[in-house]
């Protein structure tokens, strides 16, 4: 390019600028389209990164950050399990302690010990043949044959057989049992025996002329040399007289409910028993009267 050509574009481009300078300076026209331009152009530059950033936020939002959601409400569920399993076990360990009060409250008679025993199971033999519970204690532990066995509501039986550290105990509900008996108001005494599972008792050798009534509580009488004298068993429940009979039909119910015992006490002699040195649960006593029925 010569010279010449090269001052005559320099002086054009001078006069197009400074038409242009003048004309923007009256008009701002070209102020606005750089500023219009200069906006779409930041827009179109940081639009991609916005969305990026929000794509990445919802994906945390509604995946990662709910994966840890969700591990946290599993480990939350575990505890409330725990929880609910401990709050379970307090609720069984405060009964126990109720019933273990309950059974702690009972004062023995002079003259014996009282030491307590859980019940692991009940009614045992084949096909169920005893009215029975299997208790945690034997004879190396108070529960020898013999052994009396109450609870804060009354006598339930006897130990019948013991091994050296668990015992089978003769309920007084079961056919097998006989107790020696008083009743509370009018001394009369008879013999109180089990007729099963479920069963009303039986009040035998109780004459017409006994002066017994309904709803009078019976005591044992210690007359078997088994129980202690003065212990709660049953109470009258009805009475009948045959005039062909010489003996009274009466009914009883134990007090104690022997469908849901989870602890008993033991009975144990301390001392002499009518001048003979104590034997724990020896289960010896005087011979019945004639045609009453001997406790196995």
């Amino acid at each position: 390019m010569s010279f010449k050509r090269l001052v005559l574009f320099a002086g054009l481009f001078l006069f197009v600028y400074l038409g242009i300078y003048a004309w923007n300076s009256r008009t701002g026209a070209i102020d606005r389209l750089a500023e219009h331009t200069g906006l779409e152009f930041v827009g179109f530059v940081l639009k991609p990164g916005l969305w990026a950033k929000d794509a990445f936020t919802d994906f945390w939002s509604h995946y990662v950050y709910l994966q840890d959601v969700r591990a946290e409400n599993d480990c939350l569920a575990e505890q409330v399990r725990a929880l609910t399993l401990a709050l379970a076990q307090a609720a069984e360990d405060q009964a126990e302690l109720k019933r273990l009060r309950s059974l702690m409250l009972l004062t023995p008679p002079e003259g014996w010990l009282m030491r307590g025993s859980r019940v692991l199971a009940g009614r045992t033999g084949p096909l169920g043949s005893f009215d029975s519970l299997i208790i945690g204690n034997g004879y190396f532990s108070g529960a020898g044959p013999g052994t009396p066995v109450v609870t804060e509501n009354g006598v339930i039986g006897r130990v019948l057989r013991a091994a050296p550290y668990t015992a089978t105990i003769l309920l007084l509900t079961d056919s097998n049992s006989s107790i020696a008996v008083i009743s509370e108001k009018s001394r009369t005494a008879g013999i109180l025996v089990g007729s099963g599972a479920n069963a009303p008792l039986d009040l035998q050798y109780v004459t017409r002329e006994a002066p017994l009534e309904a709803d009078e509580l019976l005591l044992t009488s210690g007359r078997d040399n088994v129980f202690p004298k003065g212990l709660p068993v049953a109470v009258v429940t009805s009475i009948q007289d045959d005039t062909l009979m010489p003996f009274r039909r009466i009914q009883a119910k134990a007090l104690a409910d022997v469908s849901s015992l989870e602890e008993v006490a033991l009975l144990e002699r301390s001392v002499k028993y009518f001048g003979v040195p104590a034997r724990h649960g020896d289960g010896q006593g005087p011979t019945p009267p004639p045609g009453v029925r001997s406790a196995p």
